[in-house]
């Protein structure tokens, strides 16, 4: 454990990056394909550069100021669980007060973002902010905080969608519907890593809920509607061949996310979690922009 004294005398870019570090910026690239795809779904081809770079800003201080507020909320649920205990927070690399500055500074980056886009960008930050915040409570009341996760990832398509035309479409709704269940899905997974821990301290989760074999089975069925989205979306826009490639190659990543998790074996989880999830939200981007482009 580091000292307050050490944490104080800490260089502005020390603390930056082990913000950046505990907040798993790289971990960006999950959502922000699927925002690149709604944005390409909605210009229908190649969005302005200034639109795709305020999509970013946007994406970046949401995602920041979720995870960073995530962190401070669960803190000292974190510094019980051996898994997450040696996180920032917990292990005094960085303090609340310094980590909640950051989230601020992330959050009025997204909102000058949205404003910068158009009003109604700006007008649903607010609520977005909302589901933010209400995420990082959920595991203390309901087993769905997956799905509401979800919710909370599944603004960056919708948002991306608005930001270009200033409504919201059907498309975007099917896009961002698949993006819940796509996170639900896999958060799933990824909380059988907490199960023991979750349940021996009262906290809500669809792994504690229904156990291992419930779980793996629950996440199957939310992929399985997430890809059913996705091919309404195909039919709703009348995507071409390409789209049809990519829904092809991301169902056999789906398939063999579960093939490897098929015996309950959670050695292997973080292969399914990380590489496959990237994998997936990538491939929906490149042959969605091949499609709009050559189509």
């Amino acid at each position: 454990m580091i000292s307050t004294k050490s944490v104080a005398t800490m260089s502005l870019r020390t603390r930056i990056k082990i913000f950046l570090e505990m907040i798993k910026f790289s971990h960006t690239i999950f959502a922000l394909p699927f925002a690149f795809s709604g944005a390409l779904l909605a210009a229908r081809g190649l969005p302005s550069f200034y639109q795709a770079f305020w999509i970013v800003m946007a994406m970046v201080g949401a995602r920041t100021a979720a995870m960073g507020l995530n962190r401070i909320i669960d803190a000292e649920i974190d510094a019980k669980n051996p898994r997450t205990k040696s996180r920032a927070i917990p292990a005094g690399l960085i303090n609340k007060g310094t980590v909640f500055l950051f989230v601020l500074l992330a959050a009025i980056l997204m909102c000058y973002a949205a404003h910068r886009l158009n009003p109604l960008c700006l007008y649903l930050s607010p609520f977005i902010l909302f589901f933010l915040v209400l995420y990082s409570y959920c595991k203390r009341f309901t087993a769905l905080s997956h799905i509401v996760l979800g919710i909370c990832i599944s603004f960056a398509p919708l948002g991306a969608w608005i930001a270009i035309q200033g409504k919201v479409g059907l498309p975007a709704v099917l896009l961002a519907t698949s993006v819940v269940f796509w996170l639900a899905g896999f958060d799933t997974l990824y909380a059988l890593q907490d199960l023991e821990f979750d349940r021996a301290h009262g906290l809500h989760s669809i792994p504690v809920r229904l156990g291992v074999t419930g779980s793996l089975w629950t996440a199957r069925i939310f992929h399985v509607v997430m890809l059913g989205f996705l091919a309404a979306l195909q039919i709703t826009m009348g995507l071409g061949v390409f789209y049809l490639i990519g829904f092809g190659i991301t169902t056999a990543l789906i398939f063999y996310e579960h093939w490897i998790l098929r015996n309950g074996d959670l050695k292997k989880l973080d292969i399914a979690f990380f590489n496959m999830n990237i994998y997936i939200s990538i491939t929906i981007f490149i042959f969605t922009l091949i499609d709009v482009m050559v189509g």
